[in-house]
């Protein structure tokens, strides 16, 4: 697999991690304060389809075309998402995260404040 197609298969399981919520060896948490918010029911719907609808990327916050990390704004305030990549027993660095059998991949979602 060449580096633009590794590349292409991160950014498809981020994707696919952002959109869906759920996949195999795949989570979303909340950090920050946010993760302290979590009664507001429709504050965090707005997020979520905020997270979900997300389509901005380009050079400035997307340099390596992996869709991992990217601000968003919901009624006035920003929030970040990060996607970090473990191997199976989350104690490493996966050394190939565009393989979902060997990578957990674990999107943070908090205000940008707390970045």
């Amino acid at each position: 697999m060449t580096e633009e197609e590794k590349k292409a298969r991160i950014a498809a399981l981020n994707d696919a991690l952002r959109f869906r919520g759920i996949i195999p060896n795949g989570k979303i948490v909340l950090t920050g304060d946010l993760a302290y918010e979590t009664d507001d029911a429709e504050k965090m719907t707005k997020i979520i389809k905020a997270l979900r609808s997300f389509n901005d990327f380009n050079e400035d916050n997307d340099p390596h075309g992996e869709h991992d990390c990217a601000k968003f704004t919901v009624d006035g305030e920003e929030f970040m998402f990060k996607v970090d990549y473990y191997a199976l027993d989350e104690e490493a660095l996966s050394e190939h995260p565009e393989d979902p059998n060997v990578t957990i991949r674990v999107m943070s979602v908090f205000y940008s404040r707390d970045y």
